[in-house]
């Protein structure tokens, strides 16, 4: 596909970046792997006067271990640099596991952290070549406000597909965006929206500069379901973590995503579990209770019914894997 016309910019600096994303009042786009963002343009969903490329940006760039045993990366890192990192598996395994599943090694070669947090939401609908939207209704994501996924919805239903974000929220993990109004700190779990067309609440002149995720000595499993591992986007993943004893667990965290339009936290699954632990009966109970935190389910990609059981099953896999776990390790 031939791409639209754009202004390419090359910064030397984040402060010059953010400068000008500043100046283009909403009409560039953040270059960095570039994955995602191309094949928009191609479809002509994306249309960004200029392109601000950050590729090659140090102060964007890297890995760091800290002395309390929290890591802070760098959102320009590629993630084959975050797999490559000596020393991260053992600090945040869930969190490296989930890296490891993102598309194929040529994809996360150029991909980057910050690019798969700030990943577009994707439907089938919408995720079409121009002429194929052209040829039929409009929507959410593009000028009318209607959902053809879901008729009966009052916002866009797209499908938040990005596999490393489900860990960092588990791992309590926090981003810093910088714009030219200065810098702000967000905790993850509160950077997604309930709306596939706006799915973040990052405003269009603002950078997401880093990631910082706390240190963690508890147990914690990321499982994800794929057609084709490599190709595919997931069709559902989760993240688990706990401390303490399977029998009276201290904490419990479970995040699921790629499921709607945003991760999703299953509260109620944590608290079953954090009053009957891992036992059959605790997991059971889990199972039961998770889908009070599911929402409204689209049928996105696969049936509304088959997400809710994939959830259900996720859910065991993760637990039983987690009660087998030595307690204490990770």
């Amino acid at each position: 596909m031939h791409l639209p016309s754009f202004e390419y910019l090359k910064p030397d600096s984040v402060a010059a970046a953010v400068r000008m994303l500043g100046e283009a009042d909403g009409r560039a786009a953040i270059l960095a792997g570039g994955t995602d963002l191309m094949a928009s343009m191609g479809q002509r969903l994306s249309k960004p006067e200029r392109l601000i490329s950050i590729r090659d940006l140090p102060e964007l760039q890297g890995v760091t271990l800290l002395a309390d045993g929290s890591v802070r990366i760098a959102a320009g890192t590629t993630l084959t640099d975050v797999v490559d990192h000596d020393g991260l598996a053992a600090r945040l395994p869930m969190f490296h596991k989930a890296v490891r599943s993102v598309a194929s090694v040529h994809v996360r070669n150029m991909a980057t952290l910050g690019g798969n947090l700030a990943l577009p939401t994707r439907c089938w609908y919408t995720n079409q070549t121009e002429t194929w939207r052209n040829a039929r209704a409009g929507c959410f994501k593009t000028d009318v406000e209607q959902c053809h996924v879901l008729a009966s919805s009052h916002r866009c239903v797209a499908t938040s597909s990005a596999d490393t974000v489900p860990a960092l929220i588990a791992l309590n993990a926090s981003i810093t965006a910088v714009s030219r109004r200065g810098e702000r700190k967000i905790p993850l779990a509160d950077f997604y929206r309930d709306d596939g067309a706006v799915p973040t609440i990052l405003d269009k002149d603002e950078l997401i500069t880093s990631i910082q995720v706390p240190g963690f000595t508890g147990r914690s499993v990321f499982l994800k379901v794929t057609p084709r591992e490599g190709i595919d986007f997931g069709l559902g993943n989760i993240a688990v973590l706990v401390s303490g004893p399977n029998e009276r667990p201290a904490v419990v965290r479970i995040i699921v995503n790629s499921l709607g339009p945003h991760p999703m936290r299953l509260r109620a699954a944590e608290a079953a579990l954090l009053e009957q632990g891992l036992a059959d009966q605790g997991i059971d109970m889990a199972m039961k209770v998770a889908r009070q935190d599911l929402g409204e389910v689209t049928n996105l990609w696969t049936p509304a019914g088959y997400k809710r059981r994939l959830v259900r099953t996720l859910l065991r896999r993760a637990l039983v894997e987690l009660r087998e776990t030595e307690v204490g390790g990770r």
